[in-house]
């Protein structure tokens, strides 16, 4: 039935002219305005000019945009000019798994084709109460705190951590990718003195060499060709933080001797200045590379590790955990079911048994991945084991003694797999920027 006073502005994005016909018949019966577009290409110019809540966007078109992509791209430059707007992909069944990725980079939900008149219509109305104009107010989604779980390994974690957070040592987190590093590290920032002010996070593997100092000491205008303002450093951003250097291990040699000296002085000197600025920072750092092999090897400077190794915590595997994985699966169940509007609440047992058997190479991000994709997917009050896209291996698979460089291949060669080669997704689902990712490839000849 459609709406009596009808409500919203909807814009429809799809090159199929077949389709925009069909929605040109149905849809105004529901919205209060409809615009269509055969293309994305005046997407932009449109949006200013007729300002939607709701944009029901196609997945792939014929321009010249060069993304692998164009659903999952305009879904992210909607969503950064246009933070507000609702939006639903619309999407062919061999798409579904670009549209799962749509809907974690902001999209509110996706239509498969051939589409039910009733599900469309009530998703899209759906999106315009999420929207500012609508009824309804968008859901928050939940904190991810730290999960400690009960096993021995991370009980012992805990109590160091419950020692440590309140000073202001330096501390050195290690494990294998999907571990929870970064979470950990937010954990020991929030029980600090330094609580009040945001982390600073630096993916010290993501910066380029030419960049280096500029991102993490600043610059000032002029200091460049493409300096055409002062910039603030992640150093001095952080005075009175925590700052968070990930992927530490990745700096390259000749860059790490910078870094300790800025650590030694705790002073910073913009590039192209020569002005000492002070700086007040708790430092924590992460990496999943063995740093006393790379130092013994050459590759880190031993002062350098010594300096930022005050406090050592290395986290396990999910391997490790067994115990574990049902009760972070139901975490990341809560909460990816409230996020996504999904009513499963439970796991059956099948798939209960599938969660604990999987290998889990990525880890508890591997996990989180898993289980929001197949949030996204389900229909019912449960996940089923069909939901969850997983094969059944065995544990023993697995060697005892696999070094972190050996699970960090397999986890990337595993989600290369996954992805279909698909780079932006392999780097989405591995948490890393898409120059890590290419180094990555690069050292393990993928």
């Amino acid at each position: 039935m459609a709406l009596n006073n009808k409500k919203g502005k909807l814009l429809v994005v799809d090159d199929n002219q077949g389709i925009r016909n069909a929605l040109k018949i149905l849809l105004p019966a529901y919205f209060a305005q409809v615009e269509l577009l055969a293309s994305p290409k005046t997407l932009v110019s449109t949006m200013e000019a007729f300002n939607p809540d709701v944009v029901l966007l196609d997945m792939n078109f014929y321009t010249d945009i060069n993304t692998g992509n164009e659903g999952l791209f305009w879904t992210s430059e909607l969503k950064k000019m246009y933070p507000d707007v609702q939006i639903v992909l619309f999407t062919a069944y061999a798409d579904i798994a670009l549209a799962v990725e749509g809907m974690k980079r902001g999209a509110f939900d996706f239509i498969v084709k051939p589409w039910d008149n009733e599900k469309l219509i009530s998703t899209l109305k759906a999106a315009y109460e999420a929207s500012p104009k609508g009824a309804g107010k968008a859901k928050k989604d939940v904190s991810s705190d730290m999960y400690w779980g009960n096993t021995p390994v991370m009980n012992q974690i805990r109590r160091t951590v419950d020692k440590i957070a309140p000073t202001d040592a330096t501390v050195l987190i290690t494990g294998e990718n999907g571990t929870g590093k970064d979470v950990l590290a937010r954990e020991i920032h929030l029980r600090s003195s330094r609580r009040a002010r945001p982390m600073v996070c630096v993916d010290a593997g993501a910066i380029t060499e030419t960049l280096f100092e500029s991102e993490l000491f600043g610059h000032v205008k002029g200091a460049f060709t493409d300096a055409h303002t002062d910039h603030i450093g992640k150093f001095e951003q952080a005075d009175g933080s925590t700052l968070f250097l990930d992927e530490i291990g990745n700096i390259p040699l000749h860059l790490q001797a910078k870094l300790l000296r800025v650590l030694q002085n705790r002073t910073v000197t913009r590039v192209g200045s020569e002005n000492q600025i002070p700086v007040d920072i708790r430092l924590i750092c992460a990496t999943n590379m063995d740093l006393e092999k790379m130092v013994s090897e050459g590759r880190f400077r031993e002062d350098l590790y010594y300096r930022i190794n005050t406090m050592h915590i290395c986290l396990p595997a999910l391997r490790e955990r067994t115990e574990d994985i049902l009760p972070l699966a139901e975490r990341f169940l809560a909460r990816f079911a409230e996020k996504y509007r999904r009513t499963a609440a439970g796991i059956d047992p099948e798939a209960a048994e599938l969660l604990r058997s999987h290998l889990w190479s990525g880890n508890i991000r591997e996990l989180q991945n898993t289980i929001e994709k197949a949030v996204i997917l389900s229909e019912g009050t449960s996940l089923k084991a069909e939901d969850l896209s997983l094969e059944k291996k065995s544990k023993e698979k697995v060697a005892p003694k696999q070094t972190l460089d050996e699970a960090e291949e397999q986890t990337i060669r595993n989600t290369m797999a996954r992805c279909n080669g698909n780079l932006t997704l392999v780097a989405k689902e591995l948490g890393i920027s898409r120059p890590t990712l290419y180094s990555k490839l690069k050292k393990y000849d993928i």
